[in-house]
């Protein structure tokens, strides 16, 4: 059997390459961080990871990660509701509650868990998701392993959230879907609106803040710090994978029955692992780190503003962004596999993005700054992506 769909697959992939779609891996040899040495590239600056706050290779969270190993072991072995729980879990959850102001959290082995388990509990076929149409794909997918009725607006647009809150007027419970930042964009969901008009429309709200927390708001909480809506938003999710240290692991955080709902029934959490001793104490830490001042989130903002200045003043085309994430717009597919691959030769480690990750015609370069890049580094990527810009005949 296997002969026939071996051949099958090995079309399909041979189509993703002439299509130029294939993804290639790039293997780093050294810790996340801002410089970094990569298999074959060498010694490179690093644009394009979620290490926001630049605490990957933190030594505190390194040493705790340990420690915790030390006193917890490896791996819990089991899920939490056997004897997977530990009570490093029930302190990294009160952390996280306390961080967000929110009544309770419940973990996951990663976010896209998170999203995959906090539908289906809560709603049936007499319910409906309203869900952005630019949220990532866990809150899709989520969404499909739900019965509620589906309802899908445009990105941001407020006026047809609402023509789409009308459309399910009917039916019992409402839930807005969205993410804080939109990952592609880097630009901020408008959840005080979202809010306003869940509140005339007798909706709920649910944000995803795995890319705006650690970065958005004055003290790095996320979207409910932005907007003066710290503990009214009922359903957030995100992640200990991207501004929170980058390892792994998820969370949903917010109204208790909800979290008291979800560990009774969401499947991601009653049939998968706890996360491991390891990734809870270093959590427990970062939390401590950045709740004790604010020194890496200014740094962030500090970085970003910089970098989105030089790089408009330099001419090139930025989406508008409220987030450490700087999309350079380069529209042809082709173009951004190029550019990205002329900047690795200038040492700025990068990735184009290009349909179907973005839409047909919306190529472009992410650049995802952190904290951890001084102005000599951002200064270096600048330089390298006009001297590219001028050399392909992007730039004048």
């Amino acid at each position: 059997m296997y002969t026939n769909f071996q051949k099958y697959l090995q079309q399909e992939i041979q189509q993703i390459k002439d299509d130029g779609l294939y993804k290639n891996e790039r293997i780093i040899i050294t810790p996340q961080s801002a410089a970094i040495k990569t298999q074959g590239e060498g010694d490179v600056l690093n644009f394009c990871a979620n290490n926001y706050l630049g605490l990957a290779d933190n030594k505190e969270l390194i040493e705790a990660a340990k420690q915790a190993m030390d006193t917890r072991g490896y791996g819990m072995s089991s899920v939490r509701f056997i004897c997977g729980t530990g009570d490093i879990h029930k302190e990294l959850e009160k952390k996280i509650s306390e961080f967000f102001g929110t009544e309770d959290t419940i973990l996951y082995a990663a976010c896209f868990d998170a999203n995959g388990g906090v539908f289906e509990p809560l709603f049936t076929e007499q319910d409906a998701i309203i869900s952005d149409s630019l949220n990532h794909a866990s809150i899709i997918d989520g969404v499909r392993l739900c019965k509620a009725k589906r309802f899908r607006y445009n990105n941001a647009d407020m006026a047809d959230l609402e023509a789409k809150l009308i459309e399910a007027k009917d039916c019992r419970f409402k839930v807005i879907a969205t993410d804080g930042v939109f990952s592609m964009d880097g630009n901020v969901a408008p959840v005080d609106k979202i809010y306003e008009l869940a509140q005339k429309y007798d909706a709920l709200v649910m944000v995803d803040e795995s890319h705006s927390a650690g970065v958005v708001g004055k003290t790095g909480r996320g979207t409910t710090e932005q907007y003066n809506l710290r503990g009214k938003i009922e359903i957030l999710t995100g992640t200990l994978g991207k501004a929170f240290g980058g390892a792994v692991g998820g969370f949903t955080t917010g109204k208790k029955e909800i979290i008291e709902m979800l560990r009774q029934r969401s499947r991601p959490y009653l049939f998968s692992n706890s996360i491991p001793p390891s990734v809870a104490g270093a959590a427990i830490k970062m939390f401590e780190i950045i709740t004790k001042d604010n020194h890496l989130q200014d740094k962030l903002h500090d970085n970003t503003n910089y970098f989105v200045e030089k790089m408009k003043a330099a001419g090139f085309d930025i989406k508008p962004t409220q987030s450490a994430i700087c999309a350079v717009m380069l529209y042809d597919a082709p173009l951004s596999q190029k550019f990205a691959a002329e900047l690795s030769k200038e040492g700025i480690y990068v990735t184009g993005f290009y349909y179907p990750v973005v839409p047909k015609g919306q190529a472009r370069i992410r650049v995802q700054v952190s904290a951890a890049h001084t102005k000599e580094q951002l200064d270096k990527c600048v330089n390298a992506f006009v001297k590219i810009g001028k050399e392909l005949g992007i730039l004048k």
